[in-house]
């Protein structure tokens, strides 16, 4: 009889520890949990600096500027291993020399990222000391849905001591500064670089996939200068080296920084290949009467003896108006639109390329939360109309192929509450 009551008493326990179980796994499975891009956030961290732009990076560089830097908050998810959606988010790094008149360039150029990117991004913005305080008001004052999709940090403008006040000068004001942040932004792995007067049509996560192209020599990625060898600039009037048939652009360029640190180059000073910090001095001391477009020149000198270190994308990635003022000369655009816009020249703040103005006032004129399609599309659309009378505005269509479908995406993202 003893025996059948103890059988029946473990019958009883092992009966009450299961529904335990039960109940405990219900529960876990209705608790809410954190999310980014749509699904409910329930704790707010620091976007964390030191992530990695592209494998081995860690954030921005830390000698000297950590009193220099302005930080947003980033609504982090956990990870779950159960889910493999949550994987790590890889967080993409743009950098961009802003000084002079051109705070409202680079606002501009921030926003087109902002309004569409999908992936996390760093945002490394190279100023004058003046402009620290506004770049952090404007940024800070955007709309808190748009702001939790960045993070980014301030730096001072930052020279080698010896001749900085010639670095500075070269070319336009402080836009050598891109050829030594490899240097500055030591943890840094993998790095977007452009000029302010650029502008995006698309998300910056398309652009930044190329890293995953480069094969095992190649360091960095730019556009050709022309498509069209009888109006290029470097093939008929450069007194230097310079890549390929036509040159390279430097306005859109991506860095493997780490690569770049590593590596040592070829060059016509001396029979030792050299490092990227002590080429730079050198070629500045031989080519300095020699070179027009600054940095720029130095680059094309650079890649002229090292072609083997450049990976080079279509024009429709970095479309100047020189791809349309003499006809239109892109086909990838004219294949797939324009993916980055590069306005240079001044064409954004002057009547000569109506085009080019009309969308970067669009952009600008937009306010975040307005519906982007009723908003800046329509009302771009009607303002390229006005512009047939030129060569750029005659393919205006190739300006908002690819934006009208980065809007759609938009509408798409929003209509699935992400």
């Amino acid at each position: 009889m003893r025996r059948y009551l103890r059988v029946l008493l473990g019958c009883i326990l092992f009966s009450f520890c299961s529904i335990l179980y039960v109940f405990s796994q219900l529960a876990a499975s209705l608790e809410p949990y954190d999310g980014w891009m749509g699904r409910k956030p329930q704790q707010r961290t620091a976007f964390p600096w030191g992530e990695s732009g592209h494998g081995v990076g860690k954030g921005a560089g830390k000698a000297g500027l950590e009193d220099q830097h302005w930080s947003n908050r980033y609504i982090m998810r956990k990870a779950d291993a159960s889910d493999p959606s949550n994987t790590p988010v890889e967080t993409m790094h743009l950098a961009v020399v802003a000084c002079g008149e051109r705070l409202e360039e680079t606002v501009t150029m921030l926003k087109s990222v902002v309004l569409f990117n999908i992936k996390p991004i760093q945002f490394h913005i190279f100023a004058e000391d003046n402009l620290h305080i506004k770049f952090k008001d404007i940024l800070d004052s955007w709309l808190e849905s748009y702001r939790l999709k960045f993070n980014y940090t301030v730096h001072s403008i930052t020279f080698p001591s010896g001749n900085a006040a010639e670095w500075k000068k070269l070319f336009k004001p402080c836009a050598s500064q891109r050829l030594f942040l490899p240097i500055i932004l030591k943890d840094v792995d993998s790095l977007l670089y452009v000029d302010t007067d650029i502008l995006f049509l698309q998300p910056v996560d398309e652009i930044w996939s190329f890293f995953r192209e480069f094969n095992s020599t190649q360091i960095a990625a730019m556009a050709p200068e022309h498509e069209e060898p009888s109006i290029g600039w470097y093939n008929r009037f450069a007194r230097h080296p310079f890549y390929g048939k036509t040159g390279i652009n430097s306005g859109v360029m991506l860095m493997n920084m780490t690569r770049i640190r590593k590596k040592y180059f070829k060059n016509d000073m001396t029979t030792a290949q050299l490092q990227w910090e002590e080429m730079l001095m050198s070629l500045l001391k031989k080519y300095k009467l020699n070179i027009t477009w600054g940095d720029q020149d130095l680059l094309n000198i650079i890649f002229h003896y090292n072609p083997e270190s450049l990976f080079v994308f279509p024009c429709h990635w970095n479309y100047r108006p020189d791809h349309c003022i003499y006809g239109s000369n892109c086909k990838s655009a004219e294949e797939g639109g324009i993916f980055i816009l590069h306005g240079n020249r001044g064409v954004y703040h002057d009547h000569k390329q109506p085009a080019f103005k009309a969308i970067y006032q669009a952009i600008q004129q937009y306010t975040f939360g307005d519906d982007p399609v009723h908003s800046l599309l329509y009302p771009l659309q009607q303002e390229l109309r006005k512009t047939t009378h030129t060569y750029c505005g005659k393919v205006h269509h190739l300006f908002t192929k690819q934006l009208q479908k980065s809007l759609g995406m938009i509408q798409d993202r929003v209509s699935r509450g992400r």
